[in-house]
């Protein structure tokens, strides 16, 4: 169907394809008649909120007709704390992608040029495209390699230009799971000329933190072109709340904060993830669950004659080494929500999120009668 205004938009804009979140359980009801569906597409955690977030959010409903803090000071202060940085180098997000996107809105133009690599978040791909900015896509490691898809940094040293202004990288990578490790990551941030930023994304450093994956936010003061995307959104169970944060030398948190709108963040995401800083007791169940689900998910989808790549994050991609569309859809039809990823040039993978020992033994049964269904 042809848009009659799509003559009047951002070239950059008329070329871009939205993106798809997860389906809904309520849709995949509606849709085929069921019900009891689980979703383990988008990187949720099981648990939800904790405790303390819950408690915070009770008492902050009373404040919800009155604008939020626009300055974020409470939570900011919390997090300069813990990152031993200062309050001016904390800005805020509605969710990192909020902060993924600023980034692009304050660095980019159709002249200059972005470096992410194979396989890379697909929010990157859009803010740059969307700010007319030329894309340069980095090869991935090949499958053979012990980080099967995942960033190679020669590779993304290479594809850096005289225009390139911004690099996206993840760490550990969404969708693949993969990483880079503290020497080679450093030697890389290293290696990028001063007036490139560096936008590492740790969504998932919570849980990497246990696979040796490094704490990029220490390394702000000695790389002032480096900017650290945090979100409250994984580990901290806040997904629905929106809030992220970047970490950052504070004359580009002023430039991020000249673009970011005013009370992008809620009453209820500023006071939520405030508490959540303090609620270690969930988050340390958080990542044990995601330990066992992880190590179960990867022994049962091997035991199934499938492929599994390394994970540092709360998800798993499967190489399914066939088609995944119709397993996909096998999957849908006994209530089982996992993440395709061809739109990410693989065809042949899904990505699985680890959930409760109920749902991860649920979508492992789901999986065995899919493939004998698709045999």
């Amino acid at each position: 169907m042809t848009n009659r205004f799509e003559h009047l938009a951002a070239p950059g804009v008329r070329r871009l394809a939205p993106y798809v979140p997860g389906k809904p359980p309520e849709q995949l009801e509606r849709e085929l008649g069921i019900a009891d569906s689980i979703k383990l597409a988008s990187n949720e955690n099981p648990l939800g909120p904790g405790p303390r977030a819950r408690a915070a959010l009770a008492a902050a409903l009373p404040g919800v007709g009155m604008y939020p803090d626009g300055s974020g000071h409470v939570l900011r202060s919390r997090l300069a704390e813990k990152h031993g940085v200062t309050i001016d180098q904390v800005t805020l997000g509605n969710g990192s992608n909020d902060v993924l996107v600023l980034l692009a809105e304050t660095f980019l133009t159709p002249e200059l040029e972005a470096v992410y690599s194979q396989y890379a978040f697909a929010v990157y791909p859009i803010a740059v495209q969307a700010s007319g900015a030329r894309a340069c896509v980095a090869p991935a490691n090949p499958v053979e390699h012990p980080m099967p898809l995942g960033h190679d940094p020669a590779a993304i040293r290479a594809a850096i230009g005289p225009r390139t202004r911004i690099i996206y990288l993840a760490n550990p990578n969404n969708p693949t799971g993969t990483w880079i490790t503290g020497p080679d990551l450093e030697a890389l941030i290293g290696a990028v000329p001063a007036e490139v930023i560096v936008v590492l994304d740790e969504a998932y450093h919570e849980y990497s933190a246990e696979a040796g994956v490094p704490d990029a936010t220490a390394w702000c003061a000695r790389h002032p072109n480096l900017v650290v995307a945090r979100t409250f959104s994984k580990a901290y169970g806040l997904a629905g709340l929106r809030v992220g944060y970047a970490l950052s030398h504070p004359d580009i948190a002023d430039l991020l904060n000249r673009v970011r709108q005013p009370f992008n963040v809620s009453v209820l995401g500023l006071a939520a993830a405030a508490a959540a800083l303090d609620d270690r007791e969930h988050v340390e169940a958080t990542l044990a669950l995601n330990r066992r689900g992880l190590a179960r998910l990867g022994e049962g989808l091997t035991a199934l004659g499938l492929k599994v790549l390394p994970s540092a994050a709360n998800f798993l991609l499967c190489d399914l080494q066939r088609p995944a569309a119709p397993i996909n859809e096998a999957l849908l039809r006994r209530g089982v929500i996992v993440r395709p990823v061809g739109n990410y040039g693989l065809p042949n993978h899904l990505r699985i999120s680890t959930g409760t020992a109920e749902q991860n033994e649920r979508v492992l049964a789901a999986m065995a009668a899919a493939l004998a269904e698709n045999a």
